[in-house]
């Protein structure tokens, strides 16, 4: 579902100790060559950029930072030109007034690669990323290539049960007078959005015509049900399933992961029949067995 559940499952080994008193994730290698702000929608936002080739796009989840795509950065930036930002009211960028929604966020992408003149782009999110990188595809078609998306939810049911109770248990024990620093009160946004957003009905992800490759795990904190559900009401899609592997499979076996994804970018992508093509490969290898 989300990255900032890390922190929560970090938390689990401590008495009560809330994600607002846990130090903040610094950027992965911030210097001027590769680093750059601008303002969007009142928010001045932070992005890196990495290497050269053809664009992709990395967005990170729920409370985390170009930080957690450490290991992506680094593989994908031998052969992409790689740019990740960190959200609003997330990691370097700074804070917007009211609420926050996955509408806004998507909308600061839309800016970023705009103020870039860069486009259209690979996309690969990881978990709230994921769902702006099925956003991009579903209101800015023009700015997509290929997305890449991975644990995703449609809606706040799309978690498992126990993940939400602990974001709810976080708030709760958190102290008034943390929530009211100005880290307590980001953090605090992020999980209201967190247990009230997404509303993206299922049928709108028909409108998605960029190939798609649909990812999670099968010890994801997404419900294997909602992640098949995406698949099937995306038409030019593709699914993966990671084997005895969680939420945090980018960062657990990112060989694995990043292979993954790039096998994905880099082979033209063929939708399959599941009968035609399956009879097609039956009949093949009956001839190599002659």
């Amino acid at each position: 579902m989300k990255t900032k559940v890390i922190l929560l499952l970090l938390s689990l080994s401590l008495p009560l100790v809330t994600r607002a008193q846990v130090p903040p994730q610094t950027s992965y290698l911030p210097n001027a060559a590769a680093s750059g702000t601008f303002t969007h929608d009142g928010v001045r936002l932070y992005y890196e950029i990495y290497g050269a080739g053809e664009p992709l796009l990395l967005v990170h989840g729920n409370g985390g930072s170009i930080a957690d795509f450490k290991a992506q950065i680094a593989f994908f930036r031998t052969r992409y030109k790689v740019i990740a930002m960190d959200s609003r009211d997330q990691g370097r960028s700074t804070d917007s007034p009211g609420p926050i929604n996955y509408e806004k966020m998507t909308s600061d992408l839309v800016a970023l690669l705009d103020y870039l003149h860069i486009g259209p782009v690979n996309v690969l999110g990881w978990s709230d990323g994921a769902i702006e990188a099925l956003e991009l595809g579903m209101n800015y078609p023009a700015k997509v290539k290929m997305i890449a998306a991975m644990a995703a939810n449609l809606d706040p049911d799309g978690a498992v049960p126990e993940i939400v109770a602990l974001v709810k248990q976080s708030i709760a024990s958190t102290p008034a007078s943390v929530k009211a620093t100005a880290k307590g009160k980001r953090e605090l946004k992020l999980d209201q959005m967190l247990l009230n957003e997404p509303h993206i009905p299922a049928a709108s992800l028909e409108k998605i015509t960029a190939p798609t490759l649909i990812l999670a795990s099968d010890h994801d904190v997404i419900r294997d049900e909602h992640t098949l559900d995406i698949y099937h009401h995306i038409p030019n899609s593709q699914l993966v399933i990671f084997p005895n592997a969680t939420h945090l499979v980018p960062y657990d076996d990112p060989a694995l992961f990043n292979a993954t994804v790039d096998r994905f970018f880099t082979t033209p992508f063929v939708k399959k029949d599941r009968i035609q093509d399956t009879m097609k490969s039956v009949q093949a290898m009956r001839v190599s067995e002659r």
